[in-house]
């Protein structure tokens, strides 16, 4: 293929990726991860990818047979349901499997950390994938909009999980598994919304994606810098911001 002969269009599709994930990286002020568990889990997303293609097709092709393909009711299905949760649940799967028992995970900010660790790699293959077939233009729009975007997710997903795990530590297991859930439907749902406004071919929808991403990324980095700020490991005591 075209891109494993073009070191420049490769950059393009990962520069990106890693200039998040150092961000996220040096936010972690308070207890550093290592370096094996974190590649892990850049590895872990990227396994997603191929797991989320494969129940994509599957789901596609069976709401297909319900719904008429390109009507409103279809493209919400499809990115709301197939599309999001496909995406977002393989990355939350992946997440959990890797880091929830894990005797690293003993600071309230490590969810951010892993979750966004995560998601990056996801984007850093899903971008090779995209920029691989569509060229450098396609790079500088992704870079801009779809790799930042998946880091948001992450965030978002990252700040629920690790509420997860600190009331899991300290026995409140029905919250625990309330702010689990909240860490997967709240991207997934943050998640469609991008998938669906971008789709639809109209400049209304061109300016209301335009908010909405800029709401996304603002709050998202709002959030990474409260947490960050308030840091703290999980088995002392004191009350966690929520």
């Amino acid at each position: 293929m075209f891109f494993y002969t073009n070191p420049i269009l490769i950059a393009a599709a990962v520069v990106p990726a890693i200039l998040l994930l150092r961000y996220i990286y040096r936010k972690d002020a308070l207890e550093k991860e290592p370096p094996r568990l974190l590649i892990s889990l850049v590895a872990r997303g990227i396994i997603a990818t191929f797991l989320a293609m494969i129940a994509e097709g599957a789901g596609e092709w069976i709401l297909g047979s319900f719904v008429p393909k390109g009507t409103i009711a279809y493209n919400a299905l499809l990115y709301f349901g197939v599309v999001a949760f496909s995406e977002e649940g393989f990355k939350y799967m992946m997440l959990r499997h890797r880091t929830w028992k894990s005797p690293e995970f003993n600071c309230s900010f490590d969810g951010v950390v892993y979750a966004v660790f995560v998601s990056l790699g996801f984007a850093l293959w899903e971008n090779i994938s995209y920029v691989s077939v569509y060229g450098l233009g396609t790079a500088a729009v992704r870079a801009l909009t779809a790799v930042p975007g998946h880091a948001c997710f992450g965030v978002f997903m990252g700040s629920w999980y690790g509420m997860a795990r600190w009331h899991e530590n300290y026995g409140d297991h029905e919250r625990s598994k309330q702010y689990c859930r909240k860490a997967l439907l709240v991207p997934a749902l943050l998640h469609g919304c991008y998938d669906f406004i971008a789709t639809i071919n109209n400049s209304l929808f061109a300016v209301i994606f335009l908010v909405f991403i800029v709401i996304v990324f603002s709050s998202a980095r709002r959030t990474v810098m409260r947490l960050s700020e308030d840091d703290r490991y999980i088995d002392g005591n004191g009350y966690f911001r929520q």
